[in-house]
């Protein structure tokens, strides 16, 4: 088995606007372009960002919250069927386990997952972050826009009943993402796409509120 994006298509959904097979593909792109910009090595990066999803990725799956560490152990089993050293297939295990932006326990080390960090991160900014946030909401059953309470504004903790809209997702993590990015390439790009987002957002409660 040669691991390369046609192989990964086989691992993940087709028809996921938020984790399914062209998330992945975006993912790997995105990897390939910082790799190339900050010297990084591509092999490690190319097989994180195949296998950075592979557990966890399909709609409906309750692992979410710990898919990281399962895809790394399963990316483990893969390569070493293909035959790579142990301390590779622990270079990529790191990327994969440091990739999730809401578990810090082992932030990215290398210049290697720190890539497929900022890689991931990117795909949740500018219109391709609009689809996915708004996928995302209506995967949950949440609405695209809910005015958040003051409690959530202040704590991010929302209110007894308060839905976790695609807008408390921005107030709550999208638009900070720019500022956990690591490497220089995926700052510069994240500064467009962060203000393509916060200006949806604005508008989308503009026209909400019947201001425009």
């Amino acid at each position: 088995m040669t691991l390369d994006l046609q192989t990964a298509r086989q691992w993940y959904p087709l028809n996921d606007p938020v984790h399914g097979f062209d998330h992945i593909e975006r993912v790997y792109r995105m990897a390939e372009r910082l790799a190339q910009a900050e010297g990084a090595d591509w092999e490690i990066v190319r097989a994180a960002a195949l296998l950075h999803d592979i557990e966890g990725s399909h709609p409906g799956e309750n692992n979410r919250a710990g898919h990281h560490h399962q895809s790394a152990d399963i990316a483990a089993e893969i390569l070493r069927r293909e035959g790579w050293k142990e301390e590779r297939i622990a270079a990529v295990q790191h990327c994969i386990r440091a990739h999730r932006y809401r578990d810090q326990s082992e932030p990215p080390a290398t210049l290697e997952a720190k890539i497929l960090f900022d890689a991931d991160k990117l795909d949740v900014l500018g219109a391709i972050g609009i689809v996915r946030v708004l996928g995302y909401a209506l995967q949950s059953g949440q609405p695209a826009y809910a005015p958040p309470s003051a409690r959530f504004l202040a704590t991010g903790e929302k209110e007894p009943g308060e839905p976790h809209s695609a807008y408390h997702e921005f107030l709550f993590k999208l638009r900070h993402v720019k500022d956990r990015l690591y490497t220089a390439t995926a700052r510069q790009i994240a500064a467009a796409r962060h203000a393509y987002l916060q200006d949806y957002f604005t508008r989308l409660i503009s026209e909400i509120n019947g201001n425009s």
